[in-house]
This record gives structure tokens, sequence and C-alpha cells, in this order.
């Protein structure tokens, strides 16, 4: 039994100087050997052109608005479209009763063939009297008492000739024309109906829908941002020739004609802070209408060097603050705070924190706390290595 313990001794001590550890020699203070590096995914932050896009609301109205109202007194006689159709400008619409209207000329002109025989009297009367004054055959007095019948009779001719141009203006109303070219809804009167001038009957309303207009609002702050932006060249404004407008039906549908910004307006509404914008769209196919709700997404400027990387590579804190693991020379992984200006896609576009070429971990994070150090692998390559291969 003694000479058992004793060899076995002598094998751990042997064992021991030789380096190797036996499960027979109790416990062994030897430190175990380092870890390797854990591999981590990773890519380089670059830059790239981005498009500064800016998605609002608004909604659709009319490019020409225009009510059809009477224009004479009287009783609607005729209806002469189909609500809902088309209209061009100067076709008849409605019919009023003119016989009223026909009177009325008929008694003017009535009043004019009076006041020009009275005005043939007068100036007989004038050219008498221009003679007989001469001769002190009648009195100046009465010679100057034709002269003023003479001008008060050419006065009246005047106002006669008018109240006849009026007339006939009357009777012309009678016949009711569209204003504009588009298209007309239903009839507010019907027939029979008095309608009056005096209050101005409102008919129909006609509204010319190709083109349209899309009107909405922008914050002041954001106009405010886009141009300090565009001044300190972080922004290129846009060509005019390269600006659009994408429209964004209400169900979700990009319509399928670009649109044109106009203008922006040049004052702030007060009560809201808002600014309102205008973009023209053609609509060939009626689908745009009036008051329809729908969403603009606008190219305002080009940010030709980005930085920009993919969203889940971002970590939030607890304050909302965003963080990224950064990668350094010394392939130790680093925590680095950054500011993100907007979101494009799945990407996000940083505006301070990080710089083209620097290494960001996308996968492999849990593996890498901050201060360790790790093998970057790339994206790309990692996924190619890890794949399984393919049999034949």
């Amino acid at each position: 039994m003694k000479q058992k313990n004793l060899t076995a001794l002598i094998l751990c001590l042997l064992a021991t100087s030789a380096g190797v550890s036996l499960s027979g020699c109790g416990k062994s203070n030897a430190a175990p050997p380092p870890r390797p590096p854990a591999e981590v995914s990773v890519i380089n932050v670059a830059s790239e052109r981005v498009d500064h896009t800016t998605e609002l609301p608004g909604r659709i109205n009319p490019m020409r608005e225009a009510q059809v109202r009477a224009r004479a007194t009287g009783i609607l006689l005729k209806r002469l479209f189909e609500e809902g159709s088309n209209v061009k400008e100067g076709q008849v619409l409605f019919e009023i009763d003119p016989v009223p209207l026909q009177a009325s000329l008929n008694s003017s002109k009535a009043a004019l063939a009076k006041s020009e025989a009275a005005l043939k009297e007068s100036k007989a009367r004038v050219d008498r009297y221009q003679e007989l004054v001469k001769i002190s055959a009648i009195s100046k007095q009465v010679y100057d008492e034709a002269l003023a019948t003479l001008g008060q009779n050419e006065a009246d001719i005047l106002s006669a000739k008018a109240a006849v141009q009026t007339a006939e203006l009357n009777l012309g109303y009678a016949q009711v024309t569209a204003p504009i070219s588009g298209r007309i809804g239903r009839a507010l009167v019907t027939e029979g109906a008095l309608v009056s001038v005096a209050e101005a009957t409102q008919l129909a309303m006609i509204r010319q829908l190709d083109p349209v207009y899309f009107d909405f609002t922008q914050s002041s702050t954001e106009v405010l941002h886009l141009k300090r932006a565009l001044e300190s060249g972080t922004l290129q404004s846009v060509a005019p020739g390269e600006a659009k407008v994408t429209l964004i039906l209400e169900d979700g549908t990009v319509y399928r004609h670009p649109g044109k910004l106009l203008f922006s307006d040049i004052s702030v509404d007060p009560t809201t802070g808002m600014v309102t914008l205008r973009a023209e769209f053609p609509n060939p196919e009626n689908l745009l209408m009036p008051g329809m709700f729908a969403r603009a997404q606008i190219v305002e400027g080009v940010n030709s060097n980005a930085v920009t990387i993919p969203q889940r590579t971002i970590a939030r804190g607890a304050a909302g603050a965003s963080s990224v693991l950064v990668v350094n020379d010394q392939d130790k992984v680093e925590v680095r705070n950054i500011e993100i200006d907007r979101t494009v896609g799945t990407k996000v576009v940083v505006a301070k924190g990080l710089k083209p070429g620097e290494r960001i971990i996308v996968e492999g994070s849990q593996k890498a706390p901050p201060g360790s150090v790790v093998k970057p692998v790339p994206l790309m390559a990692s996924r190619e290595t890890s794949a399984p291969a393919k049999s034949n």
C-alpha cells in the first residue's frame, strides 16, 4: 500500500514538472488559457446622396371654381345640362322666362324713339330761333330756353340708349351660360322656381378638375431648418427640373402622375404657425376630387454626402439618446453617442458622432461589451462563412 502511494506521488511530481495536469493529482493553481476574441459582424460607415424628403398632409382643390348665379329676375323654365357632366365655357345651362325681359326691352326702345322725336323737334326750334334772334324778332331769353331744351333732349337720348342696352343685357341673361369649362355639380334650383338678380340666386357650381391643386401646410420651424441647411451647404437646392411632388392617396397608393410645387406662402399663419404651400397635379382620369385628403412627398433638397447607417445598429438609451458600438483601430469596442437627423427607409442619416470609414457592429453585439477586443468580420463575409455548404 505504501509502495502504491509513493508511485502515485512520483507520477504527479513528474506531470507537474512537465506542465501536464492529471486528474489524480488534486487541484492545480495554473491559470486557464486566454479566450480568443469574439467574432462580430461590422460594416464600414459610408456617405451617399440622400434626398431631403418631407411628407405633409393636405387636401385637393379645383384649379378654378365658379358659382353659376342668376343675373336676371324671372321664372326658371329649363335646365339644359346633365348633372355631373363636363361643360364648356359659354354653354347654355339654364333658361329663364324671357317674356317679361323682352317687354322691358320693348318699353326701353319706345322711350328711346320718343326721346329721338323730341330731340328732332328741339333742334328744328333752335335753328328757327337762331335766325329770329339775329333780327330781334324774339328775345334772347326765348332763344336760350330753346337751347336748354335741346341739351336736355340730347341727355334724354343718352339715358334712353343706356336703358335699351341694359334691357338687351337682361334679356341675354335669360340664358344662363357656363363662365368656365369644367365639371358641373347638381342643380341647386328646379324648373318653376323664381330666381332673382337682387339675391344673386345660385344655380349650380362648376369646378375645373384637370389639373387640380393640392394645398398643404408646413411648420415655420421646418422651413427655417431647411433654409439654414441650404445656406450652410449641408443641403443642395434641387434644380427646378429635378423637383417633384409625389402624392399618396387616402388608401395608401401612390398617385401615378407626379406634380410640381408652385409656391410657398410669404407669410406665417399667426394662429397655427404654419406656412401654406401649393402643388399642381394633372388629373386626366378625374381620380382626384375636391376636398379629398392626401399626403405629399416633396424633395426639398439634396445631401450629397450624408452619413447613413442601418437602423438596427442603433441602441436607444433611457433618455432617448442614440448610440452605436464602434470598433476602433485596436479592434476594441467603443460606445459612440450619435445624433440622428432623419430616417430614410431602413437607414438613418447621422448628423453628428460618426464619419465615413469607421466600423460599427451590426451583429454579435451581445458578445462584445465595451472595452473588449473583438475579431471584426465584414457583414457579408461573415454570412458566407457561416452559411452551410451545399451538396452537389
